[in-house]
């Protein structure tokens, strides 16, 4: 398979700072972006996820709880195409992503998803800007170009000034708004949160929620958030439960 295309400048998404959000389909309503249907991971004698639906609505924030060992990290895997499930599909529109080779999920996560991490996952050798510029030149945009880009997604996060700063120089919360403008670059279809809250304080988590439901929002992207924290689940149009590889609570 030949390598993207790079992706003219027009084609990029600039965040969007005059504050006000497109208008968003009304939770449960939404047509599906993401579909699972049946979901089956196994690792071993061990079943993860024992027949999972799920729906995510265009737009869409939809939090996966449930206590360590459960699944949930598991369903995320699957849903974003970092694991094959051993039964059922993932559809991404009308893309079955479970059908794809490792190569073509690579590329789609590359290109279609964008991820925020517990601790971030920063590159410490790069500065904040590069950091964020970085899935974009993967793709094929001319650096400089891609720069520009992170440098605005920096500075609609409140981090203008920072562009220079290297993860070590940057609070917790500062990181995660880095890990936040990267995820959104490249214009995801979906943005999978696991545990992004994990390693800060009560406010600042709130805090960085806060700045994650809204500007996936405003960039017209789905969101999935990963998390045993019932006030970080609460930021989320839609919450469910998963225990023993079952979704056991909410609306699927």
């Amino acid at each position: 398979m030949s390598a993207p295309s790079p992706i003219p400048t027009a084609d990029l998404p600039v965040p969007n700072l005059s504050g006000a959000a497109p208008t968003a389909p009304a939770p449960g309503v939404a047509p599906a972006r993401l579909r699972a249907r049946g979901l089956v991971k196994r690792f071993g004698t061990t079943t993860a996820l024992a027949g999972v639906d799920v729906d995510l609505g265009e737009g869409q924030s939809l939090a996966v709880m449930g206590p360590s060992g459960s699944g949930k990290s598991t369903l995320l895997h699957c849903l974003a195409g970092i694991l094959r499930p051993d039964e059922g599909s993932v559809v991404l529109r009308d893309r079955d992503v479970s059908a794809l080779g490792e190569r073509e999920r690579s590329l789609l996560r590359r290109r279609h998803y964008g991820f925020v991490f517990q601790f971030g996952q920063l590159l410490s050798e790069l500065p904040a800007v590069e950091n964020v510029a970085l899935p974009s030149m993967l793709l094929g945009t001319p650096r400089r170009e891609a720069i520009d880009v992170a440098t605005q997604w920096l500075a609609s996060l409140g981090l203008a000034g920072m562009e220079g700063r290297r993860p070590g120089e940057l609070s917790g919360g500062q990181a995660q708004r880095v890990a936040v403008a990267r995820a959104l670059i490249t214009g995801p279809d979906v943005v999978f949160a696991d545990e992004p809250t994990g390693a800060l304080d009560q406010a600042t988590g709130q805090e960085v929620m806060r700045i994650l439901t809204e500007t996936t929002r405003r960039a017209g992207a789905s969101l999935v958030v990963v998390t045993h924290d019932a006030q970080v689940a609460a930021w989320c149009d839609r919450r469910i439960e998963v225990r023993d590889g079952l979704v056991v609570g909410g609306a699927a």
